[in-house]
This record gives C-alpha cells, sequence and structure tokens, in this order.
C-alpha cells in the first residue's frame, strides 16, 4: 500500500511539473493548442511514466486533427529528453522517469457521446406535458 501512495505522489509530481515546463520551456510552434496533461502513470519502479495528453484549441475536421494530434506527440516525444532533464533538477528523486507521450481520447469520445445523445433526443417526437391532457 505505501508503494501506491508514494506511485501517486510521484505521478502528481510529474503532471504538475510537466504542464508548467511545457507551457513555459517548450517553444516549439509545432505546439498549436493548449497541451494538457490529464494524467500520468508511473511504474512500479519509476523507470518510465505513461503521459496522456489532450490538446484544445485546434477546430479542425477529423482527419486533420489526427494529423495535428499526431505531429504534438512527436513533438513531444522527441523533447522528452529535454523535458525530463528538466523534470530531474524540479523533482529531487533518485530515479527521474523516462516519459512516453499518448494521446488521451476520453474527451474526443466524449464528444462524440454528447453528440450521438443530442441527436437521438432531436428525431424523438415531441411529447405532450400532463398539464396539456
Amino acid at each position: 500500500m505505501a508503494g501506491s501512495q508514494r506511485l501517486k505522489r510521484m505521478a502528481d509530481s510529474v503532471q504538475r511539473e510537466l504542464s508548467e515546463l511545457i507551457r513555459q520551456e517548450l517553444k516549439d510552434p509545432r505546439l498549436g493548442g493548449l497541451v494538457t496533461i490529464s494524467a500520468v502513470k508511473v511504474s512500479a519502479d519509476m523507470g518510465y511514466a505513461e503521459v496522456y495528453v489532450t490538446v484544445m484549441g485546434r477546430e479542425l475536421g477529423d482527419e486533420q486533427s489526427e494529423a495535428a494530434n499526431k505531429e504534438t506527440l512527436d513533438v513531444l516525444n522527441k523533447a522528452s529528453g529535454f523535458l525530463r532533464h528538466e523534470l530531474s533538477r524540479r523533482i529531487k528523486t533518485r530515479i527521474t522517469p523516462r516519459l512516453r507521450f499518448h494521446y488521451d481520447k476520453t474527451n474526443a469520445y466524449g464528444n462524440y457521446m454528447f453528440g450521438l445523445i443530442e441527436k437521438a433526443v432531436q428525431d424523438l417526437p415531441e411529447r405532450k406535458s400532463d398539464d396539456q391532457e
């Protein structure tokens, strides 16, 4: 149990510091939109950290959005060495995990489901309220 609390604290620290580093230190113009870190999962040996990101502020078509998200992930994965080095300066631990970035599809899936529900509600016939009967 104590190990899981330690991993949770480490993941929270990595998430907080990485958010700040990406916002302040990465000046790559291909990082369009707001990059948000939605979750961090640190491996049990603290060797790796799986970082899940979303990109907000891009109102593109589906294919364009996929390409833009892939480009953002490429930029972040290529900058992972720099980010890890800066992270090791900010978080004083013996081991700094290697960073692997993944796109978090939760928001996109939620928007898709919301659109389906909205469409289904529009297709329903209008109901009369109990007061009108």
